[in-house]
């Protein structure tokens, strides 16, 4: 009860989250997914956050604007 009056008043940290999730070629992109191509969910209030595969870390969306990605997929070939 106090937890959900606390998201209410203040919102929600996503501290919890989704083992991170990569999109499938051909598949509809998830919002959280649209620039990294991987993204985790919360599992706290479901928001969907784009997720940095190289750096194993949640992107800020003041990064997103810089972030540049080579390649969507899981393998590169060099």
């Amino acid at each position: 009860m106090i937890s959900k009056f606390m998201d209410a008043v203040f919102g929600c940290w996503h501290t919890h989250y989704s083992f991170p999730m990569s999109v499938r070629a051909g598949k509809r992109r998830v919002a959280g997914a649209a620039k990294t191509g991987t993204y985790v969910v919360c599992l706290d209030c479901g928001k969907e956050l784009p997720y940095d595969w190289q750096e194993m870390r949640v992107v800020s969306p003041n990064e997103l604007a810089n972030i540049h990605v080579a390649s969507l997929a899981t393998k590169e070939v060099a």
